[in-house]
């Protein structure tokens, strides 16, 4: 066995451990949120429910500066297991949305590792890491969710991943809006979630070190425009249940699109991202009531 099969052996060792974080919910970072996003939604204020996916903003991992790793994010070895392997990305997210989180309760957030999952890709050794979240309101459980990421080698001069195999989405877009991912729209959401990954806004560690043509769009706020545009499109529709995974990466520098239709059947629909060539970097399938 070699070295890296028994250090990820060892990260398997991971499964099963948990960590509790609590927070009230408040308008802020709701409010910021929304004027990011261009929206004209009016301020929250108690009692309004924030919307589904939001809860990502009300748990931000707060790490002290000598707590990170050479790529800006929170060193390996804590909750998350130290997985062998230097480049990471989001690869994607299953969530259930059961009931609203309100403004002015306390929520809870328990986080599992549920899976350590090493594979065989076409850039080589890749690792996945799932990590269960379940979002407590005070009336119980408001969201169930499964949240993937990507771990690979770096391979010094080579780019940070072989180029994806374009895939059209194959259905004909009702609901369509173009994004232009900007640095400030990077920054304003790096400062947002207290994401210090370099990947989204330090243009020389991305193209220099990890082989990046430009700053990488964060891949929860692609999800959360995805579930923006539903929000637009169908406003008074309830969100029951949303699962997206990503194919492709976007940089900043040039438009792309978040995309949506209904169906196939009553209460059912599918929301997609084209990178600017027309492929797709994500697509989700949602479930909801009208």
């Amino acid at each position: 066995m070699s070295g890296l099969d028994e250090a990820l052996g060892r990260a398997r060792g991971w499964i099963g451990r948990s960590e509790t974080a609590t927070g009230r919910i408040t308008a802020a970072p709701a409010d910021i949120l929304s004027a990011t996003f261009d929206r004209d939604d009016a301020p929250l204020t108690d009692g309004d429910p924030i919307p589904p996916g939001w809860h990502w903003y009300y748990f931000p991992e707060v790490v002290k500066l000598a707590d990170t790793g050479p790529d800006g994010h929170k060193a390996k070895g804590g909750f998350m297991p130290p997985v062998p392997l230097p480049r990471r990305m989001w690869a994607g997210v299953r969530m259930r949305f059961d009931r609203p989180l309100r403004v002015g309760e306390t929520a809870r957030r328990v986080s599992t590792i549920a899976d350590v999952a090493p594979k065989s890709g076409r850039s080589g050794t890749l690792c996945f890491v799932t990590v269960r979240h379940e979002i407590f309101g005070e009336d119980g459980l408001a969201t169930h969710e499964e949240h993937a990421t990507v771990y690979r080698a770096a391979d010094a001069g080579k780019a940070a991943a072989p180029p994806p195999r374009r895939q059209p989405p194959g259905i004909e877009a009702v609901w369509s809006r173009e994004i232009e991912p900007t640095a400030v729209l990077l920054f304003r959401y790096s400062a947002l979630t207290m994401n210090s990954h370099r990947i989204h806004y330090d243009r020389d560690y991305v193209t220099g070190v990890e082989g990046y043509p430009g700053l990488l769009v964060h891949g929860n706020l692609i999800t959360t425009l995805l579930l923006d545009l539903f929000r637009r499109a169908r406003p008074g529709a309830t969100l029951k249940s949303y699962a997206v995974r990503a194919l492709a990466p976007l940089f900043d520098g040039a438009p792309f699109t978040v995309n949506g239709a209904p169906g196939p059947g009553d209460g059912e629909g599918r929301l997609w991202a084209l990178t600017p060539d027309g492929g797709i970097a994500q697509t989700a399938e949602i479930t909801y009531e009208d």
